[in-house]
């Protein structure tokens, strides 16, 4: 199962048409294709699938989502972690 974590946009690359996110301190590129132009600024969130920003969300549920989200990765052990951050990185549309 993927889960699409709240990123926030830390820089956009209008030439490539690619933004640099940050999902709880990983930063990562994700393509902006899907998305109408200058529809997502520095500073929005968004949800990622597949390496492609899907759509922007509100700050508010999304900082609400990002603490709902560490409260789970600290009840987690040491190895579900890692296997959840590899997962996620690997994560692709795998149909039902």
């Amino acid at each position: 199962m993927c889960l699409s974590i709240p990123s926030k946009v830390i820089k956009i690359d209008k030439e490539n048409n690619i933004a640099t996110v940050d999902t709880m301190g990983v930063q990562r590129d994700a393509s902006l294709d899907l998305m109408h132009e200058d529809a997502v600024q520095i500073g929005d969130y968004v949800l990622l699938h597949i390496g492609f920003i899907m759509n922007k969300i509100d700050e508010e549920d999304a900082l609400l989502s990002l603490e709902t989200y560490r409260e789970i990765i600290e009840a987690m052990d040491e190895e579900d972690r890692q296997r959840a951050i590899l997962d996620g990185d690997e994560c692709q549309n795998r149909g039902a």
